[in-house]
């Protein structure tokens, strides 16, 4: 799979079924390994993460990779 295919599906919480944005990033680490990816909020989420329009979200955080959204457990 490639980024672009993860760009075009929505990110949701499963803890609460709201959308939270979708994938515009993934962060690499120094050792060349990805940690994450970068969500942009959508502008109807409030985020106590960050004030910049952006969340980042670890490997560890996906619960689903689907046809159309990627499920996340994110606790607020």
């Amino acid at each position: 799979m490639r980024l672009s295919d993860l760009q075009n599906k929505d990110i949701v919480n499963i803890n609460d079924g709201k959308k939270i944005g979708n994938i515009i990033d993934i962060v690499i680490n120094k050792d060349g390994t990805s940690s994450g990816i970068i969500v942009e909020k959508s502008k109807f989420i409030i985020s106590r993460f960050t004030s910049n329009g952006e969340i980042e979200i670890k490997w560890n955080q996906i619960e689903k990779i689907g046809e159309d959204v990627i499920l996340v457990n994110i606790v607020y």
